[in-house]
């Protein structure tokens, strides 16, 4: 359970905030009602998709390979390599903006040009990537407790700071109804909603630790566990984006969008508090930081393999050091061209790291129930048009640019 909740809460929460609140506080109570059932029924959706193999034990790509081939198998790596690299580059950008944003506001000194400010802080990264796989998987072992408790204190700390400003612009529930804003708003934070409460990453391994314990009655067993999972984070995560919502105003909100940083580094700008103005910004800093290098592995893991069948098609082979080293260069100019370019964070989400996970989670393990025998026992199901619905929505953001 905690291993599930550590791996969902990251630094896309930092995030989530701006988006949730910037239509109002209708929006924003809508979401809070969808989150539970959003992350979990696609969560259970996909943990029955590894768990619905012949073979006990076998990982999410081989269960795509049994049960629609080769060439299914190859397009699922192709996916999950584009779910987790985009997210690479989303926090290029939000490490370089969160440090450019500390070292302006808070140290009150210049920051260097934004080309040579984020090479430096990914070749920092990268330094620490060069430690080995082992150390940075323990790393974010120690520091995700200690930053889901600083952010809990945080949301307590800001309570004082609590005003009317997002009551006050809500109107009421008819008005905001007809409102035009509120199904934008839902539209582009569905996406952002994916985005960070997605654990989908460690459902295959979770499901084959679950099947190693509980055999035959293992599908309840690991529903009860992803359901206390995802209560944890719902309520940790949404209390955190209301006592945010709650200290700022929607005018707030637009300004944090449009600057291009985290909340954490808002509200450090924001308040004129000690605490918050240096205690935020070294969250922030710590959470993009460990997020970073965790999508890494991820990343690298994915570009390798993508590699390494292409090579074996052709009957080629390469070095494990050699591909490693041409993956680092590669990782290297992509995220500081992306960082130095400095695009919008919420807008990468919203049109590539929301749909390409909503497309994995939401809809290939519901394309399963319908064509998969093994799955037909789940087929009927309400909750199953619920998690096809949500995953339209969010891979639909892909084309909001083109139609608003």
């Amino acid at each position: 359970m905690l291993g599930l909740y550590g791996t969902a809460i990251g630094a896309g929460t930092l995030f989530l905030p701006i988006n949730a609140g910037i239509g109002g506080l209708w929006p924003l109570i809508f979401m809070a009602i969808l989150a539970l059932p959003l992350t979990y029924f696609a969560h259970r959706g996909l943990t029955r998709f590894v768990l619905s193999s012949s073979k006990p034990g076998a990982d999410i790509t081989e269960v795509v390979e049994e049960h629609f081939g080769v060439g299914a198998g190859k397009l699922i790596t192709l996916l999950y390599f584009f779910a987790i690299y985009p997210i690479l580059l989303v926090y290029s950008v939000a490490i370089t903006n969160t440090v450019q944003s500390f070292m302006v506001n808070q140290l009150g000194v210049g920051a260097p040009p934004r080309a040579i400010l984020s090479l430096i802080l990914i070749l920092g990264l990268m330094a620490i990537v060069r430690l080995g796989e082992k150390m940075i998987v323990k790393a974010m072992s120690v520091l995700v407790y200690p930053f889901v408790a600083a952010l809990m204190l945080l949301a307590l700390y800001l309570i004082p700071q609590w005003n009317g400003a997002a009551i006050e612009h809500a109107g009421s529930i008819g008005s905001a109804l007809s409102s035009g804003l509120f199904y934008k708003t839902l539209w582009l934070a569905i996406p952002v909603m994916v985005f960070s409460f997605n654990h989908s990453p460690i459902i295959s391994s979770f499901a084959v630790d679950q099947q190693r314990l509980h055999g035959d009655s293992v599908e309840p067993a690991s529903s009860r566990v992803l359901i206390r999972a995802h209560g944890m984070m719902v309520l940790s995560v949404m209390f955190f984006v209301f006592s945010c919502v709650f200290s700022l105003s929607p005018a707030d909100l637009v300004a944090a969008k449009a600057q291009n940083i985290s909340i954490l580094s808002y509200l450090a700008n924001h308040f004129h508090n000690p605490v918050i103005e240096w205690v935020a910004p070294l969250i922030a800093i710590v959470a993009i930081s460990k997020s970073f290098l965790g999508h890494y592995l991820g990343a690298k893991e994915g570009f390798n393999g993508l590699i390494i069948k292409q090579l074996r098609e052709q009957g080629k082979t390469i070095e494990v050091a050699k591909l490693d080293r041409f993956t680092a260069v590669f990782m290297i100019l992509t995220t500081w061209m992306v960082a130095t370019f400095n695009p919008s964070i919420l807008g990468m989400i919203e049109t590539l790291g929301g749909p390409v996970i909503a497309m994995l989670l939401f809809l290939m393990p519901m394309y399963a129930i319908a064509k998969v025998p093994a799955m037909k026992k789940y087929s009927g199901a309400a909750s199953n048009i619920f998690v096809v619905l949500i995953g339209l929505i969010a891979i639909s953001a892909i084309f909001f640019d083109l139609f608003v």
